[in-house]
């Protein structure tokens, strides 16, 4: 259940950045936030881990602002991918793309600390 949450919680995400930022655009259909928080999930699951540690000397030489970089380019990886699975899903530039990602990380750090965490009440 809580992956659910969290999942809506990354699609609410997407879409409040659609919706802030003119640089990111979709195709209208709430289907398509929902396909892109489970891919933009998926990429940081799987990619962004190993694109991390290729870049670690970058990443310590740039003080981590090298990671804005990264999550862009992870979003821009989203973009691609939703847009070969048939789902609309547009950013204009790079620094939309960098702003973007910025806002749905914040978003999703927002809305996750409202959703229950039955370990930490364990404790």
């Amino acid at each position: 259940m809580k992956l659910i949450l969290r999942w809506l919680a990354s699609a609410a995400a997407v879409g409040l950045a659609v919706y802030l930022l003119p640089g990111l655009d979709y195709d209208g259909r709430i289907e398509t936030l929902f396909v892109v928080a489970l891919v933009l999930g998926l990429v940081n699951a799987i990619v962004r881990p190993m694109v991390k540690m290729m870049a670690c000397g970058i990443i310590v030489l740039t003080l981590g602002l090298a990671l804005l970089v990264i999550n862009a380019v992870m979003l821009y990886l989203t973009t691609f991918i939703a847009g070969h699975l048939g789902y609309g899903f547009h950013i204009d530039s790079f620094v939309d793309a960098i702003i973007g990602s910025v806002v749905i990380s914040l978003a999703t750090w927002l809305l996750s600390m409202f959703i229950n965490d039955d370990d930490k009440r364990r404790r």
